[in-house]
């Protein structure tokens, strides 16, 4: 019996084999390269905000998010908190999948200027994910930033009310908004059309459940959207309130920058709002966990916002920054150093000291 072609509906879980969207890889290697040629310009606004943010005074009171305080300005010396795990690691390269119309796929058109754009951006998201992250993925439209704007509109509704059972009343209403933005950017000829863009993008979050996703407009200028999957991916807005727009005019506002980063962390971040458990995925909670990559043992599951209280209180720390040989370590130690991480076992942080000693410094607190 001949096996049903699945059909495109707004509110039906699609799969990425029916977009006619071209996907384009670029692997770990081609990230290191694009990082390798940024490094070489030393004297763009985001190289004065990474120096900025080491010269930075900390507060006893707030988590750490980013942190450089040794060597020199490499990946590997730079270290983010991540949202997910609440860990203190380096910065690491991806894989990119970047879909775009097959316009630009006969063109030969390269993607590698599509992810140079927002380098610096995706290098952080990358690193303040601990999992999930391995993959970014990026569709490239021609929309402008109010037909962007209405689009993560649509995709905030469809996520909060399409995913499993949808309503007769709220189906029939996405099928008319479906409708509207399809004929509107149809008589402006833009390519991909809308429902390609729906079926891309719906069909990512349904089979490779992102961190996020992100939409790039490089038309007239290049313009972007990152669309979270959950708030807990949300980076904090302590590390991003002045960070740059990207945009060389000194009188441009925030509405000018190339890709929305949310500096002010939910405040300003487009969420999608899906539903979660059963078939579609557990729900997201967000971990605090022991600092080795490796390690899976989770201290808490309560909101990154409340501060966990040390349990290292009153210990010596030795000279390379370990607490003290034959000292026991319990679940959820702080590094008696710096105390910005937490290990599970003294094991675990002798394992995970080669890395951490890049970062790991006598705080100087306010």
């Amino acid at each position: 019996m001949a096996q049903k072609q699945p059909f495109y509906s707004p509110t039906r879980p699609p799969t990425l084999a029916m977009t006619e969207l071209v996907k384009m890889t670029l692997d770990h290697h081609h990230a290191a390269d694009l990082i390798s040629k940024w490094l070489e310009h030393r004297n763009d606004t985001y190289t004065d905000w990474f120096f900025s943010r080491r010269d930075q005074k900390h507060d006893r009171n707030q988590r750490q998010m980013l942190l450089w305080n040794k060597g020199d300005f490499l990946l590997e010396n730079i270290f983010c908190r991540t949202v997910d795990t609440g860990r203190l690691i380096p910065l690491r390269t991806w894989t990119t999948h970047v879909y775009c119309h097959r316009s630009i796929h006969d063109r030969k058109r390269p993607m590698m200027p599509v992810v140079f754009t927002m380098l610096p951006e995706l290098m952080l998201l990358r690193a303040m994910h601990d999992r999930g992250c391995e993959e970014i993925f990026i569709i490239v439209t021609d929309l402008q930033r109010q037909e962007m704007d209405e689009v993560t509109e649509y995709f905030k509704l469809v996520c909060r009310h399409a995913f499993g059972q949808c309503k007769p009343s709220m189906e029939r209403r996405i099928q008319l908004e479906h409708m509207r933005i399809t004929h509107a950017l149809h008589r402006h000829r833009r390519t991909p059309c809308f429902p390609q863009i729906d079926l891309t993008l719906r069909a990512i979050l349904y089979e490779k459940r992102p961190r996020f996703v992100v939409l790039f407009s490089p038309q007239p200028t290049s313009y972007s959207q990152i669309l979270f999957t959950h708030h807990t991916y949300v980076p904090d807005e302590e590390v991003f309130f002045d960070y740059p727009t990207g945009c060389p005019n000194p009188c441009c506002t925030d509405n000018c920058e190339m890709l929305r980063f949310p500096r002010r962390g939910l405040e300003t971040a487009n969420v999608l709002e899906i539903k979660r458990g059963g078939k579609f995925g557990k729900r997201v909670k967000q971990k605090t966990m022991c600092n080795w990559i490796e390690c899976d043992v989770c201290f808490s599951e309560e909101p990154s916002s409340k501060r966990s209280s040390g349990s290292s209180e009153g210990t010596e720390s030795s000279e390379n920054g370990l607490d003290p040989p034959g000292q026991r370590v319990v679940p959820g130690q702080l590094c008696s150093q710096c105390r910005l991480v937490r290990y599970c076992s003294l094991d675990h942080q002798r394992r995970d000291w080669p890395e951490h000693k890049k970062v790991c410094v006598r705080m100087q607190w306010d």
